[in-house]
């Protein structure tokens, strides 16, 4: 039986063909002293990786696909999301080419991998769950992660998440969980990756509140004109803070951000987090239980 008419012979191709286009920007990165790790080119002349794997800010180099191995430095890193972004001496790599949705539970999936010269390794598995936001323990917090059955095998750290067409989903780390693989999301780590490119760091936001969660009453959701059961309520404001200047109270419950509702204190360092600080946005309160809206100008975190 042929492979035209073999329907797992014909996976297979097709499978081996996605590995292909995927690993053709699918690179290793040497910079620490055990197993090299892998990355992804973001542009031809950067590459992402995990930030745990950049063990050195110098003698950094980069073994592309066609076995052209590149000098390479350090532009800019993120411990909180476990991210770095490091710049080729030649820009002569194959940019990545990532999804325009996010992974879904049941995809089939593949991670890859290049932590040799012997060429690219691959691992299937499907996508068993989406989660987050969630703290790293290293000072940050992730939005959305992706979980995966696939073996993450040494040296993945780094590399890609594909779908079946060679896409990219993700980057795939190690780096958080003593060992178990979590997957960031492209769109995430792709405007991670741009703010590393342009600031050397990731931006996240600050107001100067400390706040604690509480729920809203039946009428305080009525006067919202939605269905929300929690939000923050402010106990302190900082002198000379974001929030004192955009006229935020002890007493306020912070329910909203741009319209989006804010439940938690999790929530609301997501909102704040990267395009959000430098910028003005409307955040919505509770004040003697009626909604009121103030601007306020986003902080940086320092």
């Amino acid at each position: 039986m042929s492979s035209e008419t073999n329907p797992l012979s014909a996976y297979s191709d097709h499978l081996v063909r996605a590995v292909s286009r995927g690993g053709e920007s699918t690179v290793l990165v040497d910079a620490r002293r055990r197993i090299p790790a892998s990355g992804i080119v973001y542009l031809a002349d950067q590459i992402l990786t995990a930030d745990h794997v950049v063990e050195r800010d110098e003698d950094i180099s980069v073994l592309l696909a066609d076995g052209t191995r590149v000098a390479a430095s350090l532009a800019g890193r993120d411990p909180g999301s476990d991210l770095a972004l490091l710049r080729l001496a030649e820009a002569r790599a194959t940019p990545a080419e990532k999804t325009t949705t996010e992974g879904r539970v049941g995809e089939i999936v593949i991670a890859l991998g290049r932590p040799s010269p012997g060429g690219i390794e691959a691992s299937l598995g499907i996508v068993c769950a989406v989660g987050g936001p969630v703290r790293t323990g290293r000072g940050g917090l992730i939005e959305r992660y992706l979980l995966t059955d696939a073996t993450p095998f040494p040296g993945f750290s780094g590399g890609p998440l594909i779908d079946t067409e060679g896409r990219v989903i993700g980057m795939n780390t190690s780096g958080f969980t003593h060992g178990t693989a979590i997957t960031i999301p492209a769109a995430l780590a792709w405007v991670q990756a741009d703010n590393l490119a342009k600031f050397g760091h990731v931006k996240r936001g600050y107001l100067g509140i400390r706040s604690q969660g509480v729920a809203l009453s039946p009428e305080m959701s009525q006067a919202m004109q939605r269905d929300q059961v929690t939000g923050l309520l402010i106990v302190s404001v900082e002198p000379g803070s974001p929030a004192q200047a955009g006229g935020l109270m002890v007493g306020d419950i912070l329910v909203a951000m741009e319209e989006q509702p804010v439940l938690d204190h999790d929530g609301l360092m997501v909102a704040m987090t990267g395009n959000a600080v430098g910028k003005q946005v409307s955040i919505q309160v509770m004040r003697g239980g009626q909604p009121q809206t103030l601007t306020v100008t986003i902080g940086e975190h320092k």
